[in-house]
């Protein structure tokens, strides 16, 4: 999908309008754009400048994007892409900030999707098994002895159990889709500042967006 902009004294410009995550993928893997995390706030000290909402926002009121002087090769970042890393660097903590940016950018940088282990049933497994001559065997552990009688005799035998466990565990499965919900809610705080911020060029972002909730 394309819109065409007529911007006044310029020639018709074309934006290409992508989902939140296709947008991700074209800045941080086509682009290479890097991410400029801010320092902690127990790091920040003097001479480190202005953050990047103060960028972000100085930009939007010029309406274009400063040029220091530096030489910029043609194969240089895209200036809309280093406007959508500067979006993600700034995720808040609630989302989980530096560390969710982070993840976000390495996900698009692959061309991934959180991994929320599609079609994983817990099953019931033995913990440790063995293999011999007569194939794989489960092992069993002695947990206590009981008496029997057996032909007219009372006889000492060991009580053996097998030990099992859920392969994948339960929480396991629930620790990766919570970390997809993370991820999504996170795309969602992208996308609407994407939407709002006025300073993408060439790309806009659409109301799309990855599934919620993928396993239902």
């Amino acid at each position: 999908m394309t819109v065409h902009q007529n911007i006044p004294g310029r020639s018709t410009r074309t934006s290409r309008a992508l989902g939140v995550q296709a947008l991700l993928e074209w800045a941080f893997r086509i682009e290479r754009a890097q991410l400029e995390l801010p320092a902690p706030p127990d790091e920040i000290s003097e001479g480190h400048g202005f953050g990047l909402e103060y960028v972000l926002l100085q930009r939007a009121q010029l309406g274009c994007r400063v040029d220091g002087g530096r030489y910029k090769p043609e194969a240089s970042t895209h200036e809309d892409a280093e406007t959508i890393a500067a979006i993600v660097a700034g995720l808040p903590d609630n989302l989980g900030g530096r560390r969710m940016a982070i993840r976000i950018a390495e996900l698009a940088r692959a061309g991934l999707t959180p991994d929320w282990m599609p079609g994983a049933v817990p099953q019931c497994v033995p913990l440790e098994t063995r293999r011999n001559q007569h194939g794989e065997r489960s092992i069993t552990v002695v947990v206590g002895t009981e008496r029997v009688l057996s032909r007219g005799r009372w006889r000492t035998i060991d009580v053996l159990v097998c030990p099992v466990t859920w392969r994948p565990h339960p929480e396991q499965i629930a620790a990766a889709r919570r970390a997809y919900e993370d991820w999504w809610r996170a795309l969602g705080w992208i996308r609407d500042g994407l939407a709002s911020c006025g300073l993408l060029r060439t790309v806009e972002v659409t109301d799309g967006m990855p599934r919620a909730e993928p396993w239902r």
